[in-house]
């Protein structure tokens, strides 16, 4: 089952857009220009006004050289993405050098660019960044020019409040990479899942969509295959019964037949009598999810309760795969047996599936149905290779029929996993076809002879 379904692009490169970085740079050139210039001729610091704008035009000049050199639409790798972020931090780390070390309040800005690398690049590159700006910001604790001031007398910071500025920077790096690389993290994962089940759900509507063109076939072919069929009966009518002739014109008729049998069939696909196979009875629809497991020598236990009548819903396929999914997991994790009870009621339809395999740990219960689980619980999480992608699909394509899940674990002292899908009885049993026309109609330009 989980065959079906085309993996997501784990680990895939995340390209940054150039325009991204250089524009981040350029309102960052412009807070540091006012930062300086407000400080040297708003406030009359003192400062080394021409040095820290020699800083600033370096930056300056290698946004302008990036933009004659790239295209605005040009993304970067993730070693030139990590190469230019680390260009600012060495830019700014010189600026602090300038005006104070991490006296100057503007130290916290070294959190930005390790910020940026945490939602784009993957974590050695994060990690390479953090480190080069705590240990610059290491040295500017004991290397650094004087703080900006006015007058003779700068004032002297206590040695406990530095050391307590490079402590806050240190954890606010941390905090501020991990916080983003996992909320970043968290976005990408699901905007994966979602690309994947819908990847699932277009080959399925591709398929509901061959009906309405084999109806439309049917209707089209109808016309010149009644006139194939009224020139064969006029010519057998003619032609001399015995012969070469007679025989080619008995194959005809044959054939003729043989097509009105085949655009038959293609013109009911969408009729709303369209046979037995088209609804499913609640037994049925749980026989069509655990059929293809039986195979693999787990023995299954059905249970159905309910007064007469049973549930009877269309055909889904998105419902039968999620269903079967569930199953396939069940039969992995389960040591001698699978339970699958279906009860309902005039108000709602249930189905529980459980195993007595060793259940759903603590942690990956908490996330069940989740996208992407850790690796780390790779052979607790029960779903597709340890990623939950399997299990994410399947509660998708269900919540999508109308279904609600909930996941737990059977009680004590019993083991093992136990997934109730509940339906309103209403939406189980409705019938959402688009009306139309009635098809058997399409065939009556060659319905009789």
């Amino acid at each position: 089952m989980a065959d079906l379904v085309p993996s997501a692009p784990r680990g895939a490169p995340r390209h940054l857009r150039l325009d991204t970085l250089v524009r981040l740079r350029w309102l960052a050139i412009a807070g540091q220009s006012v930062a300086v210039a407000g400080v040297h001729f708003g406030l009359g610091f003192s400062l080394p006004f021409g040095w820290c704008f020699l800083a600033i035009a370096v930056s300056a000049w290698l946004n302008i050289a990036l933009r004659i050199r790239f295209p605005l639409s040009h993304r970067l790798r993730e070693g030139a993405a990590t190469a230019l972020l680390g260009f600012d931090i060495l830019q700014l780390a010189a600026l602090l050098y300038l005006t104070g070390g991490l006296q100057n309040p503007f130290a916290i800005l070294f959190l930005a660019p390790v910020m940026i690398s945490a939602t784009a690049l993957p974590p050695r590159h994060t990690l390479a960044l953090g480190l080069l700006a705590a240990g610059l910001a290491t040295l500017l604790v004991f290397v650094h020019w004087p703080l900006p001031w006015a007058g003779a007398e700068r004032p002297v910071l206590p040695w406990q409040y530095q050391v307590g500025n490079w402590i806050a920077l240190l954890l606010g790096l941390g905090f501020t990479a991990i916080y983003a690389w996992r909320v970043a993290k968290e976005a990408r994962d699901l905007s994966e899942a979602l690309a994947a089940t819908e990847l699932v759900l277009a080959r399925e509507q591709h398929l509901s969509q061959l009906d309405g063109l084999a109806a439309a076939a049917a209707h089209e072919l109808g016309t010149p295959l009644a006139t194939i069929a009224l020139v064969a009966r006029e010519l057998s009518r003619l032609a001399p019964p015995e012969g070469e002739m007679a025989e080619d014109i008995t194959l005809l008729r044959e054939q003729v037949e043989r097509c009105r049998g085949i655009l038959g069939k293609l013109a009911s696909l969408q009729d709303d009598d369209a046979g037995p196979l088209d609804q499913l009875s609640l037994s049925l629809l749980i026989e069509e999810a655990a059929g293809p497991q039986r195979p693999f020598g787990v023995p299954f236990e059905i249970a159905l309760t309910g007064e007469k009548p049973e549930p009877i819903c269309r055909r889904n396929p998105g419902m039968i795969y999620g269903l079967g999914n569930i199953v396939d997991n069940a039969v992995d994790f389960a040591r001698s047996k699978v339970t699958i009870t279906a009860q309902w009621t005039d108000g709602a339809v249930m189905l529980t599936i459980a195993d007595d395999g060793p259940g759903f740990p603590a942690e990956v219960l908490m996330r069940a149905g989740d996208p992407y689980l850790s690796r780390s619980h790779a052979k607790e999480s029960r779903a597709g290779g340890g990623l939950g992608l399997g299990l994410f699909i399947a509660k998708t394509l269900l919540e999508r029929s109308g279904a609600t899940l909930d996941f737990s674990n059977l009680p004590l002292p019993a083991t093992g996993a136990n997934i109730r899908i509940t339906w309103p009885r209403a939406v189980f049993e409705r019938d959402d076809r688009p009306a139309g026309p009635s098809n058997p109609e399409l065939l009556a330009p060659y319905a009789t002879e």
